[in-house]
Parts: C-alpha cells; sequence; structure tokens
C-alpha cells in the first residue's frame, strides 16, 4: 500500500484504534470519566485527521474502499455527531450506579461501521460497515436492562435487522449472480451491455428492502417507535442520526455509482416509499404523547422527505440529489441531536422526561433550555430562519425542478401535519408550569446542545458556506 492510501485510511484506522484503547483501558482500570476521554480523544483525533485526508483523496484505496471528498463529508458528520453523543452519555450515565465504561466502547465500533459504510464502493464492504455498526447498536439500544422498554427494544431491533440483513445479502448474491461483480460502478457498465433480466430486478429490490428496514421506510417502519422509547436518549440521538445518516450516504453512492435514478422501476419503487413514509409518519406522530415516540415518527416522515430527490435524479441527474440530500441530512442531524439531547439532560433519576405534559412550563423554570428546543423544534418544522427551512426548501426545489407535483402535493400536507405537532411540544413549555423538578443540565452536554441550537440559527440565515462546499462534492463526485 502507497503512503497516501495509508494516509485516506487514517479515518478507519484512528476509529479502530481508539475502541481498542478504549477496550483495554477498561480492562485495566474502571473509570467513567477516563473512559469518556479516551473517547473524545479518540473521536477528535479522527476529526482531526480529515484535512490530512482532503490532501490525497480522491483515492480509491483498496477494491473496497474509496475515499473522496463524499467520504470525508460524512465521515465529518459521524464523527462530530459521536462526540456530542459522548458528551450526553457522560451527563446521562455518570449519575447510574452501574458500570457504564463497556458503552463507549459499543459507541466508537458503531462508528467505525458507519465510516466504513460511507466508504464503501462494493457490496462486501457495504455488508462488513452495516452489521458492525447494526451489533455494536443491539447492545447499545438494550443497555439500560433496568428499564422495562430497553430490552424489548433491543430485542426487537434485533430480530428485525438480522431480516432486513438477510434480504441484503441474498440480494447482492443475486446481483453478483447476474453481474460477476460486486463492485457498486461495474453494474452501470455491466447493465449497459447486458441490459436488465428478472433476476436483476429481484436482486435489486431485495437489496432496497433490506436499506429500507435500516431506514425505517413504511412498510418496513414497525421496530421504529419501540426501538426509540426503548433505548437510552443519548442512544435514541444516534440511532436516528448516524445509524439513518450512514446508510442514506451508502444508498446515495449506490444509486449514483449505478446510475439506478435512470430506470423507470426505481423512479416507481423510491415515489411509492417516499409517499406513504411521509403521509403515515407524520399521521401516526399526530396520536403520541411521548416525545420519543413523536420523534421516532416525525423521522419516518424525514426519511420519506429525503427520498424526494432520490426522485427527481431521474430527470436532473446526481448533482441534484447529492446537493439537496446533504445538506438536509446535515440540518436533521443537527435537529434529531438537539432534541433527543434535550431529553437526555433534563432526564434526572432513572425515569426520562419523555411525556409532552413533562415539558409544562418550561419557559419560566428554564428560559435557556426552552429557548433551545424551541429553536430545535421549529427547525424540525421548516420554520424559515432555520435550517430545517434550508433543508426542506433544497428538497422542494428540486421535486419542483423534476415537476414531481404528486410528492410536492404530499410533501406540503405533511409538513403541515408536522407544523402541528412540533407546536404542540412549544406551547406546552409555554404553558403554566407543572410540578417537576428538572436535572441540572451538565456543562459540556449543555454546551453541545447549544452549539447545535447556534448551527440551526446560522445555517438558517447564511447557509452559503456549507451550500457551496456540498455543490463542490456534489460536481467532484466520481471524478
Amino acid at each position: 500500500m502507497t503512503f497516501d492510501g495509508l494516509l485516506a485510511l487514517l479515518p478507519i484506522i484512528l476509529s479502530a484504534t481508539a475502541a481498542i484503547v478504549v477496550m483495554l483501558g477498561i480492562a485495566v482500570c474502571r473509570s467513567h470519566s477516563r473512559t469518556v476521554n479516551l473517547t473524545l480523544y479518540g473521536l477528535i483525533a479522527t476529526l482531526i485527521t480529515l484535512p490530512l485526508v482532503g490532501g490525497v483523496i480522491p483515492i480509491q484505496v483498496t477494491p473496497l474502499i474509496i475515499m473522496d471528498s463524499f467520504s470525508v463529508f460524512f465521515i465529518a458528520m459521524i464523527t462530530a455527531t459521536g462526540i456530542v453523543v459522548t458528551l450526553l452519555c457522560k451527563g446521562y450515565f455518570g449519575e447510574r450506579d452501574s458500570e457504564n465504561e463497556e458503552l463507549y466502547l459499543l459507541l466508537l465500533t458503531a462508528v467505525l461501521g458507519a465510516v466504513v459504510l460511507v466508504s464503501s464502493r462494493h457490496f462486501a464492504a457495504l455488508f462488513l460497515g452495516l452489521e458492525t455498526m447494526s451489533v455494536s447498536l443491539f447492545a447499545m439500544i438494550a443497555y439500560t436492562v433496568r428499564n422495562e422498554f430497553s430490552l424489548e427494544a433491543g430485542v426487537k431491533y434485533l430480530i428485525l435487522s438480522a431480516i432486513s440483513s438477510s434480504f441484503l445479502l441474498f440480494g447482492s448474491a443475486l446481483v453478483y449472480a447476474e453481474f460477476g461483480s460486486l463492485v457498486f460502478s461495474d453494474m452501470l457498465s455491466l447493465a449497459t451491455t447486458s441490459g436488465w433480466t428478472p433476476l436483476t430486478a429481484v436482486g435489486l429490490s431485495m437489496v432496497v428492502v433490506g436499506l429500507a428496514f435500516k431506514l425505517s421506510l413504511v412498510p418496513f417502519h414497525l421496530w421504529t417507535s419501540d426501538v426509540y422509547q426503548g433505548a437510552p436518549a443519548p442512544v435514541t440521538a444516534f440511532v436516528a442520526t448516524v445509524s439513518k445518516g450512514a446508510v442514506f450516504a451508502l444508498l446515495l453512492r449506490y444509486f449514483a455509482s449505478a446510475d439506478l435514478f435512470q430506470h423507470y422501476p426505481v423512479y416507481a419503487v423510491i415515489s411509492l416509499l417516499a409517499m406513504a413514509s411521509i403521509l403515515v409518519g407524520n399521521f401516526l406522530a399526530l396520536q403520541q404523547n411521548d416525545l420519543k415516540r413523536l420523534l421516532a415518527y416525525s423521522s419516518i416522515a424525514h426519511m420519506g422527505y429525503l427520498l424526494i430527490p432520490f426522485v427527481a435524479g431521474i430527470s436532473l441527474g446526481k448533482e441534484v440529489v447529492i446537493e439537496s440530500l446533504s445538506f438536509y441530512l446535515v440540518a436533521y442531524f443537527i435537529t434529531t441531536l438537539g432534541a433527543f439531547g434535550m431529553i437526555s439532560v433534563m432526564t434526572s433519576g432513572e425515569k426520562e422526561m419523555t411525556d409532552i405534559a413533562d415539558y409544562r412550563g418550561l419557559f419560566w423554570k428554564k428560559p435557556g433550555s426552552a429557548v433551545l428546543m424551541t429553536a430545535i423544534f421549529l427547525s424540525l418544522a421548516g420554520i424559515p430562519l432555520t435550517a430545517g427551512f434550508i433543508g426542506k426548501f433544497y428538497i422542494f426545489y428540486a421535486g419542483v425542478q423534476a415537476s414531481l407535483w404528486p410528492l410536492i402535493f404530499v410533501l406540503v400536507i405533511g409538513s403541515g401535519i408536522g407544523l402541528y405537532y412540533y407546536l404542540r411540544v412549544i406551547v406546552a413549555m409555554l404553558e403554566e408550569p407543572g410540578p417537576l423538578k428538572y436535572a441540572e443540565e451538565p456543562l459540556g452536554a449543555f454546551l453541545a446542545l447549544a452549539g447545535l441550537g447556534v448551527l440551526v440559527i446560522i445555517l438558517g440565515v447564511y447557509p452559503s458556506p456549507l451550500s457551496d462546499l456540498i455543490y463542490q462534492i456534489a460536481r467532484t463526485f466520481g471524478v
């Protein structure tokens, strides 16, 4: 391997090294604060090396892995999210008497799997990254076994994730049987010469079903609310952002490399999944009083919004898809992390503050936290001057440019419904205070959440730097 190739692999190497160091640290001496610090050092080191990687990209490091600006962009998002989740876990688990050091080891291995996933150009790397991430998540979701829902959530995620992985593995086997290659980009040239066959259609359909389970798209969404409710709030934040964002980045690379945007059956299937996810997700969120379940169904709707650029790609090309999807994912990461982060820092003791009624009068008791939550929920609703509005504008613009009027209509209806249930939370915070007492927010976690709140406003008012960066990534994709 060349020096440039070794340099390009630094994010993967450092993520794996951080996991090993934390494991050895736990074996030598148990200390929650020391384990948190080691985890943060590893993730920060990974983040710092990304500019070095930027000097040698694009480069195909191995037949399985490619490092380009697209990979580096999503690795930065994943690593930064891992840092925020670590800070949330420090406050959330620090007050518990049980030994919680292994959680950070699982967090690092999940980050490692996500980093491999967004750098994959081959089905083998896809499966390795996806399963490394998923196996870590099984234990993270079920980590607080004293919670009556936690173990149930872990078992449900284990079973349904295994089913989805089976679909994905068998579908990739059928694709290999047809093309004789598992490299994403090879599918384009091989399909051009031999055409699409029934075997190819079945294989690709099974791959899409497997990934739809991971993204909780309707009708493969039934696990989402129970898993979100049962998992510890910081873990839910990780599942809702990194696990879904990494799969979406992988799906985007797969579609763009194999040029699946140009095939009408793909257009029809993705359109149906998008409309069903937007409508079902929003209507189910309307009925929820539990904040974690509300955000779970809301995330299903957001995954539906993210599919609209995929459909638009059939007429607009992959550049528009990459631009709109990447910006929306950034806004989604920030706001979703903020929402579950606020649940984490508000929790005192074993019981989480998840009922909307728990936040009655928060503005009068903790005005800073209430303002932060208001900004986050307004962004989730897509209100102007927030990052969520710019992200939704990108989605809307792509749909209008491609004349996807049925999808645009569903997007508008879904956004209107979403506005109602997001405003329910904001109105509750302005009501007369209830009898509950809130926990004191850990300083590190609160500063991280405050930073997310500032980003929500900055990206809503001045999105140009991020837009320009994503524009350059889209233009150099595949070069």
